[in-house]
């Protein structure tokens, strides 16, 4: 009742806040005319402002503050030029400093956004959603994203484009020469683009806007002022091709006797990647046997829950334009209906034989290619679709009698995505649509029975705008559909997504003959986007027991209904110590589809940013409620005792030379069934403007009387075992970069993480949603439960007789990864890539202290190491 309440609670103060309507500030859009200097000489882009071409269009400024203090007149003043001839949009800049001695010029690779900065952006379609940007820093280290959804800045947009910058006595300069055929834009003899500039100030940590944006502003592109006079401009259409040859080296320890780990491995591989312009508005990428050898490996990480980790997308194809494809299901979990990493992921099948002595399991499937076409037209349809086959592929197994044979782990198989959504109701609104499909060959499959055959989703989506976008209503709809043999379905069924076999579940159930399945899922939320200081939303999200994405989405578990709210608070002006602070209340409730009411959660989270740039960070959650229906894997639903959680971060003004933070997250159930502790830092050092080192170690503890262990049976009854954990993670992520110059970089990265587990008073469980956590469980006693030889042999019954056994589940995992590359961008958007890496994981001896755990991996583990030559040249036609 007490949580029933808190939620009503918060809808009502949410639809109090929707029922104002306070005055929105009227902000005129600025406008700014340029010409065409196609009869002048092209300018030098230098960095000197001296071209003749340049007298030909007038100077704009009166840029205002945006941060800290909204609306007041900057430190320092910038002035903005803008002209065009056939093939290029030309942007200079006059950034005045009356110290520039002063003026902050820190080296980074691309997109590194350091020191003092200077951008202009562009919504060239003119559709209040969509841009492009491009900055430019007072070292000359480029930045360029791609602006979607009002405000998205994606950094994985890597135009061809020219830029110098200039340090004399008024502060600094920059000139920038943009090809048109790197943007898009419609064919009309006369275009408005939308415009903005933003200028970094570093030393006051000071942004000022040519176009005014208030702080309660709803979005960023729909607050653009206007580029007018852009006439004649012609479409041009792009045609890129970068082929790559790669020679590769990995170097391990020797396994005597074992012909596939002789101690080297060579490879060396070729492939080509192209972008071609269908039209001004839509692309066609291609990409033939990709290779991302530079690309850093993922974080080590252990799930002892049971399910699948997510990791971002590091690759460049599959990164580039991928707001497109973007269906995020909510914002509580990464279930989206596209997953990208599903393509070319490690192999899904395992060699099965009795008679095996060594080994060749391919780490990866081989992407034989793939084709992307995207892009928005100028009506307001953005458009996607991604294909892309992957091979066969086949671990080798060398059995005793030394007799080589292939067994397939992973099929044929065809990937494909679609992806639409049309703006409409004078941009203000927007629906969409998606459709994905994967298709597997398993006509020779004997060894994948265990794989789906086919499976499909697809959805739509939308959102609407009102009151100057103040207010907003968004939502969609979706469905799957899977299809493969009854041992794949069934497994399906049984797994932790689904868990078909709960024995408490009376809404679904396992059917053994089934060879397909269909599901649906959706969100429907209702909130104040902006005006004032208050911001909420209310929402809920369904997802079927059926409903399957993973086979090329994302998606941790089925059969839930959840209802959330959230209300939110920001200062919009600077006030005594602090240039801002914010803060919000959340909360949710979590059902599965046979009525259980599994969670509540009640949130409070605050941040603030004092004048002097330190910021802190800190909130708590409070759970009255919380059943897990997959704790125990099939059993029963399981219930967690109420929960409290507090964190604590602080962090030190970044723009010093040295910069730390750090700071914890505790949760502790009431009763001590868990606890959790995390403590994190971060500290970066600058000693140069072309030298950074960071470090962020993180150390967590989490004992735990309840955890999962293995399921048994005992004359026709399931014991659901369990037991106290111990467990205790450390990592650390080591950072060093070293910038040449703007196009030439060394990075270095390294992890090492350590985890143990120490398993002890082993238990079952008794009753999984009692009221006191003593009454969940029943302790074995000594005469029950004993250990030899690695195995713990349980006399359940104390009859003398061993009833059911399990393996001792103490762990101690380490792993390494280290990543060591020379980059050198030789001319435009044609890269040189010289690489290094050391990998190596191992299991240690469980009773180790992490620490000694630590030690001996380092000192005594095998690891292996790879050298790695890659060249690209891009050629633009």
């Amino acid at each position: 009742m007490k949580t029933l309440s808190l939620s009503l609670l918060a809808l009502l103060l949410s639809s109090s806040i929707f029922s104002q309507d306070s005055t929105k500030v009227e902000v005129p859009k600025r406008i700014y005319t340029t010409v065409s200097i196609s009869s002048y000489s092209t300018p030098e882009i230098d960095g000197i402002l001296n071209d003749d071409a340049w007298n030909a269009v007038e100077w704009t400024t009166d840029y205002i503050e945006n941060q800290p203090d909204e609306n007041t007149p900057p430190t320092e003043q910038t002035k903005m030029k803008i002209a065009y001839d056939d093939k290029n949009i030309y942007v200079a800049f006059r950034c005045y400093d009356a110290e520039p001695e002063n003026i902050v010029k820190r080296l980074s690779r691309r997109d590194g956004f350091e020191g003092d900065w200077v951008e202009v952006n562009f919504d060239s379609f003119n559709d209040d959603r969509t841009g492009f940007s491009f900055t430019v820093t007072a070292a000359g280290v480029k930045g360029d994203e791609f602006i979607s959804n009002n405000g998205n800045f994606d950094g994985s947009y890597n135009p061809i484009w020219y830029v110098k910058t200039n340090i004399d006595t008024e502060g600094w300069t920059a000139e920038m020469r943009i090809p048109l055929s790197q943007l898009r834009f419609s064919a009309d003899q006369d275009q408005v683009w939308g415009l903005q500039s933003t200028r970094r100030y570093f030393r006051a940590e000071e942004r000022s806007l040519w176009q005014r944006l208030p702080a309660d502003a709803p979005g960023f592109v729909s607050e653009f002022g206007e580029l007018r006079g852009l006439v004649g401009l012609k479409p041009q259409k792009q045609l890129e091709i970068q082929p790559f040859i790669l020679g590769q080296q990995d170097v391990y320890e020797e396994e005597r006797g074992n012909p596939f780990r002789d101690g080297a491995d060579t490879k060396l591989n070729a492939g080509l990647d192209a972008k071609i312009g269908i039209t001004n508005d839509l692309t066609l990428d291609l990409t033939i046997n990709p290779d991302f050898g530079q690309v850093e490996a993922d974080p080590a990480a252990i799930a002892l829950d049971g399910f699948q980790l997510f990791f971002q997308e590091q690759r460049p194809f599959f990164v580039a334009n991928s707001n497109i494809f973007n269906y995020s299901l909510d914002n509580f979990s990464p279930g989206n209906l596209f997953y990208s990493r599903r393509i070319g992921r490690s192999p899904q099948g395992f060699a099965q034989s009795d008679n095996i002595q060594y080994t060749n399991q391919p780490n990866n499937t081989t992407i034989y290619g793939a084709a992307k076409f995207s892009g928005k037209t100028k009506n307001g349809w953005s458009l996607g679709v991604i294909e892309s086959v992957t091979a066969k592929e086949f671990v080798e197994i060398i059995d005793f009698d030394n007799q080589t044979t292939e067994q397939i782990v992973e099929p044929l198989t065809n990937y494909f995505v679609g992806r639409a959504q049309k703006d409409f109701n004078d941009r203000n609104s927007y629906i969409g649509t998606m459709f994905t499909a994967t298709n597997r060959d398993l006509e020779d499959g004997q060894f994948l029975n265990f794989l789906r055959r086919d499976a499909y989703s697809a959805g739509i989506d939308f959102k609407h705008n009102w009151k100057d976008r103040k207010y907003y209503l968004e939502g969609m709809a979706y469905g799957s559909h899977v299809k493969g043999s009854k041992e794949a379905i069934a497994r399906t069924q049984q797994s932790l997504t689904h868990l078909f076999g709960r024995v408490d579940a009376g809404h679904v159930e396992i059917d053994t003959t089934r060879t397909s399945l269909s599901g649906t899922g959706g969100r429907l939320e209702i909130g104040k986007a902006s005006g004032g200081n208050f911001r909420a939303h209310l929402g809920g999200t369904w997802r079927s027991p059926e409903l399957e994405l993973n086979d090329i989405g994302f998606l941790r578990r089925a059969d839930e209904i959840r209802q959330y709210a959230r209300l939110s608070y920001q200062t919009l002006k600077p006030f005594g110590n602090f240039r801002r602070i914010n803060a919000q209340y959340r909360h949710y409730n979590s059902f599965d589809f046979d009525g259980n009411y599994n969670v509540a959660e009640h949130r409070l989270d605050g941040f603030a940013q004092f004048k002097n740039n330190w910021g802190i960070e800190t909130g708590f959650i409070h759970k009255p409620r919380n059943y897990n229906v997959s704790t125990l894997r099939g059993g029963p639903r399981f219930r967690f005792s109420k929960e409290n959680i507090n964190y604590f971060f602080i962090g030190s003004d970044s723009r010093k030379k040295f910069v730390y933070s750090g700071g914890y997250v505790i949760s502790e159930a009431v009763d001590k069934q868990f606890t959790y502790l995390e403590l994190s830092a971060r500290m970066s050092y600058q000693p140069t403007d072309a030298l950074n080192l960071s470090i962020r170690p993180v150390y967590s503890k989490n004992p735990n009387q309840t955890q999962y262990v293995a399921t048994r049976e005992v004359n026709g009854t399931s014991r659901y075992i369990t037991a106290n954990i111990e467990q205790q993670t450390l990592s650390a992520q080591f950072r060093l970069n070293y910038t040449f110059t703007p196009n030439f970089s060394l990075q270095f990265y390294a992890q090492p993480f350590v985890s143990t587990g120490r398993y002890s008073n082993f238990n079952y469980i008794t009753d999984a949603t009692a009221d006191n956590l003593a009454d969940r469980f029943q302790l074995y006693n000594d005469n029950q439960i004993s250990l030899e030889n690695g195995t713990y042999n349980v006399d359940d019954t104390e009859n003398g007789t061993t009833d059911y056994s399990f393996s001792n589940p103490d762990f101690a995992f380490s792993q390494l990864n280290t990543n060591l590359v020379l980059r050198w961008e030789y001319i435009p958007g044609s890269e040189l890539f010289l690489v290094w890496s050391l990998n190596g994981n191992a299991f240690e001896q469980p009773d180790n202290h992490i620490a000694s755990t630590l030690t001996d991996f380092v000192t005594e583990s095998r690891h292996s190491n790879t050298f790695l030559l890659k060249a690209t040249y891009r050629f633009v036609l």
